[in-house]
């Protein structure tokens, strides 16, 4: 009996770890251009794309170009929500910092209520480089997973 329990046991782990994942990936841009002249966005796609068809292997061998068009990488269906710039005229906007992490909140509370789960987050970003450059985001990437 007890070998019985141990079999059933493994092989109910292994079918859950067998379980096929869903992976989501939803990134937020935050525009930290002075004057407030940038574009703030959650971008969420809204179709898949096989990283297969874009990757070739190089090797000593065959180091053949990777001849994928940029164009059939491009998605056309996604979903991008509206988010405001860090600055304005005046210089830093808290009251705009607050009103995104609301909206990105919502955004969140929306994929968990839908059955995804928030595995990781992670953030970069590229910030103004002295008087000439007027460039700069903050990025971040919530990867969701969700059970088949």
């Amino acid at each position: 009996m007890k070998k019985f329990i141990f079999l059933f046991c493994l092989t109910f782990l292994t079918y859950l770890d067998a379980k096929a994942q869903q992976i989501k990936v939803i990134t937020s841009v935050e525009s930290i251009v002075p004057s407030g002249l940038g574009r703030s966005r959650i971008i969420d796609a809204k179709e898949e794309k096989d990283f297969e068809s874009y990757t070739t292997e190089q090797t000593e061998e065959d180091n053949t170009r990777n001849k994928s068009k940029r164009g059939d990488i491009r998605v056309k269906n996604f979903e991008e929500t509206k988010l405001l710039n860090f600055y304005n005229i005046a210089g830093i906007r808290f009251q705009n910092i607050a009103a995104n992490d609301a909206v990105i909140s919502s955004k969140l509370s929306t994929m968990v209520a839908d059955g995804w789960e928030l595995a990781f987050v992670t953030s970069g970003v590229e910030a103004d480089a002295g008087d000439k450059d007027g460039q700069g985001i903050f990025i971040t990437r919530y990867i969701f997973k969700k059970d088949d």
